[in-house]
């Protein structure tokens, strides 16, 4: 179950999981209001005792950027390709000791490649490594799929573990759709199972 709550925008956007205090304490300044609450887990004070928030609506509209502009990070690069590697195929749980996942430059940046999602992809370290400096084509490597950026949506929500109670509001606002790719990447992969190396 999730450790946070799930904060929604005004107009029931979902907008990410909050810690429980910080959920409280937008409440308690009259900034949120509880949506949903687990009426079996009690948040106790000196007096008294309230059922745990678990959805939280903010009581003004804040504005969010349409398109996905976070940088590329490992955790977000391996949510967006299904923790697999883009060359051999091979899934994070897959991999055998001493082996991990790793993002490769599809153009290395040796050669002018860049850091962006259009560039890179995660790879096992053994394509990583028989694939060093060269391009793919170069040495007979192939790409599962060309890498694109993602859509905010999908990334935001693949790395974060949702309540059945929090995905209710994913799929209120997203659509069901969203909700089943969100659920598939994360059954594909653990992130426990990635290395941060580049």
């Amino acid at each position: 179950m999730s450790a946070g709550c799930l904060a929604l925008n005004s107009s029931f956007e979902p907008l990410t999981l909050v810690p429980l205090r910080r959920a409280l304490r937008l409440v308690i300044d009259g900034k949120a209001e509880v949506v949903e609450a687990d009426s079996e887990r009690l948040v106790r004070s000196a007096r008294s005792a309230y059922p745990r928030p678990t959805v939280i609506r903010l009581t003004r509209f804040i504005h969010v950027p349409r398109r996905f502009r976070r940088q590329v990070t490992n955790t977000f690069l391996f949510a967006r390709d299904a923790y697999t590697c883009q060359y051999c195929g091979r899934a994070a749980g897959q991999l055998r000791m001493r082996e991990s996942l790793t993002r490769d430059h599809v153009v290395p940046l040796s050669r002018g490649g860049t850091n962006a999602w259009t560039n890179v992809v995660t790879a096992c370290s053994l394509c990583n490594t028989r694939k060093a400096h060269h391009l793919p084509d170069e040495i007979g490597m192939h790409l599962l799929q060309a890498p694109v950026e993602p859509h905010f949506v999908h990334l935001s929500w693949a790395v974060r573990r949702l309540t059945p109670i929090q995905s209710k509001y994913i799929k209120l606002f997203y659509g069901v759709g969203v909700l089943r790719q969100i659920a598939a990447v994360e059954h594909r992969g653990t992130p426990a199972a990635t290395s941060r190396r580049a």
